[in-house]
């Protein structure tokens, strides 16, 4: 049975290069890559070279790794590919998803990003499916504002 596929297509008012250095640059990463409800901000840290290992890290004192993976493929400003496993799945590769980031000029000014998510069995599927239009919309409204969206204030 094929796993199932999770695709996010989003049209963002900016240029190609302007959102693969958004997906690479860990400054600006960390900007956009937290949740609403959450102070935990996060960013993928590589040298994005193809067979380059890559870590999704959360920016507390731990530098906790939530996420481990291998640059499959770069080809700046137009297509990142990578696998995406629990750091205690890293060596089984038949855990392992793929995330790829198509990034396409539509028309003068404004971008198409398609990011799919395959490979993915049902606990991932879960957690991505909230995860991604989150951090998707943040990275289109940092883009188009230089701003991001609004968080709820921290729980105490």
């Amino acid at each position: 049975m094929k796993k199932p596929d999770y695709v996010y297509v989003t049209y963002i008012a900016t240029t190609p290069q302007k959102v693969w250095r958004a997906l690479v640059d860990t400054d600006l990463m960390s900007q956009y890559w937290v949740g609403p409800k959450s102070d935990c901000v996060r960013v993928n840290v590589s040298d994005w070279k193809p067979g380059s290992r890559w870590e999704h890290q959360r920016l507390d004192e731990a530098r906790t790794v939530d996420v481990v993976g291998k640059v499959v493929e770069s080809k700046p400003p137009h297509r990142l590919v990578l696998t995406w496993a629990r750091p205690n799945e890293a060596d089984d590769e038949s855990k392992h998803s793929r995330v790829t980031f198509d990034i396409e000029a539509h028309i003068e000014g404004l971008v198409r990003l398609t990011v799919t998510h395959d490979e993915l069995d049902a606990q991932m599927l879960a957690g991505i499916s909230g995860g991604w239009p989150m951090v998707l919309s943040n990275l289109k409204t940092l883009l188009e504002t230089g701003h991001v969206l609004p968080r709820a204030p921290a729980a105490h």
